[in-house]
């Protein structure tokens, strides 16, 4: 598992027009080429009557799928231009299509290209991007004495607190970078005096929007 990446916030589309032809961007997220080619389906069905449904994905850890799709527009000019948006970003398990509605004035080759591209472009600044951390949860049981001090150490901390359990014990379940574990419990030791019993949870990912 990655320790980091960027990938689409969620599902969004935006449109533009350029020389009155609209072009409407749709971007979603898709772990796998099934999820990418049913949205990109779904679409089509959307906006039949469109001249062109054009798209473009990325999908896994070393974007080891990467499919771009012209739909009838002259080769090399939509889908090309925005699968390479799409790695300019930096994302990942994300697919875009652009739906043309032709508007009369033919662009050429050039302007296709940046249209495309500028689509796919403005469609991510309106939907958004998350980098995605991978983070382990950190089990921390405490007397509850210990309280106080461990919940000011925490919020002040670089960790971020997720919760706290009041059982016999108190336990507090933190998160903490999968490669900062070890960092986190000799951290948590010295706070206590070796008095906490540390475990380790599940892994998840943790989101942060990007501008």
């Amino acid at each position: 598992m990655l320790s980091t990446y960027y990938t689409a916030k969620g599902s969004g589309e935006h449109e533009i027009i350029i020389q009155k032809s609209r072009f409407i961007c749709h971007i979603s997220r898709a772990s796998t080429e099934a999820e990418a080619q049913a949205f990109i389906q779904a679409i089509k069905k959307k906006h039949s009557s469109a001249n062109h449904n054009c798209s473009a994905y990325l999908i896994g850890e070393r974007d080891e799928i990467q499919k771009a799709s012209d739909d009838g527009e002259p080769t090399g000019t939509a889908g090309i231009p925005m699968l390479e948006v799409l790695k300019k970003r930096q994302l990942k398990d994300t697919v875009a299509v652009v739906t043309r509605y032709f508007g009369g004035i033919k662009l050429g080759g050039g302007g296709l290209i940046r249209a495309y591209g500028q689509s796919v472009s403005e469609g991510l600044n309106h939907t958004g991007i998350v980098e995605r951390k991978l983070m382990k949860i950190m089990h921390t049981k405490i007397d509850y004495t210990w309280l106080g001090k461990l919940e000011n150490e925490l919020r002040s901390s670089a960790y971020l607190l997720k919760d706290i359990h009041y059982l016999e014990d108190v336990e507090i379940e933190t998160y903490a970078a999968a490669d900062q574990t070890e960092t986190f419990t000799k951290w948590m030791t010295e706070l206590t005096n070796g008095q906490a019993k540390i475990s380790e949870g599940d892994v998840t990912y943790l989101e942060e929007e990007v501008s």
